[in-house]
Formats: C-alpha cells, sequence, structure tokens
C-alpha cells in the first residue's frame, strides 16, 4: 500500500494497470518479486483507489482502418490540441507520435494557432530526435493526420515528401481514424494538464518538456 499510495501521490489519474506496470518496473530494478495484476487491483478496489470505470459519452464516429504497426518508424501520427490557461490564454500543441511504441517523439507549442511552418518544425524535430540531423530518411515513414488545414497544406506534403515520409490524412469526417493520437491526447490532459497548475501560458510551455519527458518512460 504504501508503494501504491506513493504512486498515486504522483499520479492520481493513473489506474491499476499502470500502477502495476511501475511497481514491476521498480522490482525489476531491485532484483526483487512484484505482485501481479489482479492483486494490486484486489488492493486499490479495498481502499477504493480505484478510477471510476466510465470516462465519458459513448462515441459513435466511424473507425476506418487500423493505426498500430509492427515496428518502430513504420508510420507516424501527428495531431493537435488546446491547452486553456487559468488566465484565458491559450496554448496550442502538435505533436508527433510512433504509431508502434507510442512515444512522443516531439511537440510544437505556441499561443498562437498551429500552422504549417509549426508542423514543418516538428517534422524535423521528430526526424532529428530519432536518426539524428539526415537530410532524407533511410526508410521511407508514413505521416498519419487528419485533415487540418496545417497538416495537408502544401508546403508541409512537399516537406514530408523531399525528406522520404509519406503524407497520409485520415478519411473526412472519420477523425477517430487517427485513434491513437486522439488516445494520447485523453491521456495528456487527464495525467499532466489537469493535475498541474497551468496559471498562463508562459507556465504550461515550460512545463511541456518535462511532462512529454515523464510521460514516454510509463506510456
Amino acid at each position: 500500500m504504501e508503494e501504491i499510495e506513493a504512486i498515486i501521490a504522483d499520479m492520481p489519474t493513473y489506474g491499476y494497470r499502470r500502477v502495476h506496470a511501475i511497481l514491476r518496473r521498480s522490482a525489476c530494478r531491485e532484483g526483487r518479486s512484484w505482485p501481479n495484476a489482479k492483486r494490486v487491483y484486489r488492493v486499490m478496489k479495498l481502499h477504493g483507489l480505484l478510477l471510476q470505470r466510465h470516462t465519458g459519452a459513448i462515441d459513435t464516429r466511424r473507425h476506418d482502418g487500423r493505426v498500430a504497426v509492427e515496428r518502430s518508424n513504420l508510420r507516424w501520427c501527428s495531431d493537435g490540441f488546446e491547452i486553456g490557461c487559468d488566465n484565458k490564454e491559450k496554448v496550442r500543441v502538435a505533436f508527433a507520435l510512433d504509431c508502434c511504441d507510442r512515444e512522443a517523439i516531439a511537440h510544437v507549442a505556441t499561443t498562437g494557432g498551429i500552422k504549417s511552418e509549426d508542423v514543418q518544425d516538428l517534422v524535423i524535430t521528430a526526424v532529428e530526435n530519432r536518426f539524428g540531423r539526415i537530410n532524407i530518411l533511410p526508410k521511407p515513414i508514413e505521416w498519419l493526420t487528419d485533415n487540418g488545414s496545417c497538416f495537408i497544406a502544401k508546403d508541409t506534403k512537399s516537406l514530408l515528401r523531399e525528406i522520404g515520409m509519406e503524407p497520409c490524412s485520415t478519411p473526412v469526417r472519420s477523425p477517430q481514424s487517427n485513434g491513437m493520437a486522439e488516445a494520447f491526447v485523453k491521456t495528456f490532459k487527464r495525467d499532466y494538464v489537469s493535475v498541474n497548475p497551468i496559471p498562463d501560458a508562459e507556465t504550461v510551455i515550460a512545463q511541456l518538456p518535462l511532462w512529454f519527458e515523464h510521460y514516454n518512460p510509463v506510456s
């Protein structure tokens, strides 16, 4: 219980599966055994620490295609989201996610709207984070996004093709086809935005790298 409470105190939005994963990693590092997931569930249920099962209204949107892939660097997905600060400022964030290991490879943030130039910066940063400073990818990677203007802009697609990426977008009126990116946004807002101070845009933008860095090892 002490270990569970310590984890929840740090990340109050974690359910029993993520708590179990952290307990397991900690035990592996220390060379000791760990409880199975069912035991963690029972202990958390007994002490009223489980999250509510229902997380929102049922989503009935059409879902076309399979987003996940078998190996890293086959398909990356990208999307954007908005963070409303306490002082009414808005921070817009765009990110790149590997559709295999779900690592958040890179992000950009601005107090204005996400433009084609921002997405191009995001693409270049993501490539450099994975492969270093190269002019063209060793193998093509799909770049999956919705049909937002910044993602389908001519300059964005031109850059993608120049470095060896294959731009592809979700079907019109089927945003759930980029469901992995949507799931990331939901997790990120729940685990970081909702439980940290967000007084103004400057504070949020300063915290974003720490939140992304924390997300990747526990995703």
